[in-house]
């Protein structure tokens, strides 16, 4: 091959490599990354999916986002709420016999109001579906060691979610006005959920530090939402229901 041809050839692919250049510069240009599909060209089934996973996180997060805009003008601090005669702690695990460090801001929170003066009954509501397990006696034994007198403490032991807790305060106990305790997270809930269930509800949400445990609060707080927009929409009786009991009422009787 003489050094002519070869030259020639060269030439042709140095114009090769230039204009491939040229292309890769103008796709980026564009915003598109060589070697793929140009937006004409996109695959339909992939805008569905896309769209699609878009519609179903709306939905996710939809009753969360009513929820905390139902109970936006009903939270209070511990030292701004006004008096109210019932207070309602949700229970929130035991670690052994002992409230866990949540449980343990929320009945601080409790204690507080009462040494305040700000509330007169303290309604503990929690698990005690196992003989072995029992919330709201763990509950009591706390406010009592926290200086709440035993007879202005009363427990409802079928508390098993937020809905059955809030249904029962109204029919069981009587109760149609009440200030709430929880954590941040959950607060929105219970106050959305109680106000549905019929109780004139304020709450309060606590403080507490914002670690793994706390995040994953929040996390389980969009899947529980959207079991409490069916509770709302459906409104379910309690698991446990049963009969009128007049604990509330004597409770408050003797804080005459």
């Amino acid at each position: 091959m003489g050094n002519g041809v070869r030259r020639a050839a060269a030439r042709e692919r140095a114009e090769r490599t230039v204009l491939r250049a040229r292309r890769a510069a103008a796709h980026l240009v564009a915003g598109r990354v060589p070697g793929t599909p140009s937006a004409g060209g996109r695959r339909p089934g992939g805008r569905r999916a896309l769209l699609a996973v878009m519609v179903l996180c709306v939905l996710a997060l939809l009753p969360a986002a009513w929820m905390r805009f139902s109970a936006g003008g009903h939270l209070r601090s511990t030292a701004d709420v006004e008096r109210t005669e019932v207070a309602v702690v949700f229970g929130a695990g035991l670690w052994g016999e002992e409230p866990s460090p949540y449980l343990v801001r929320r009945l601080d929170a409790a204690a507080e109001l009462y040494e305040a003066g700000r509330t007169e009954v303290v309604l503990v509501t929690g698990d005690n579906s196992r003989e072995e397990y029992d919330e709201p006696e763990a509950m009591r034994r706390y406010l009592v060691a926290r200086g709440v007198p035993d007879h202005r403490i009363v427990s409802d032991y079928a508390g098993f979610d937020t809905w059955d807790s809030c249904v029962r305060a109204r029919k069981i106990f009587g109760v149609d006005k009440a200030v709430l305790i929880s954590q941040g997270f959950h607060i929105h809930r219970a106050v959305t959920l109680c106000r549905s269930a019929g109780l004139q509800a304020y709450g309060i949400g606590v403080d507490d530090r914002h670690d793994v445990s706390w995040y994953a609060g929040g996390a389980r707080e969009v899947l529980a939402s959207g079991k409490a927009a069916l509770d709302v929409l459906l409104r379910p009786d309690p698991v446990f229901l049963g009969e009128q009991e007049e604990g509330v009422t004597r409770a408050l009787e003797s804080a005459r």
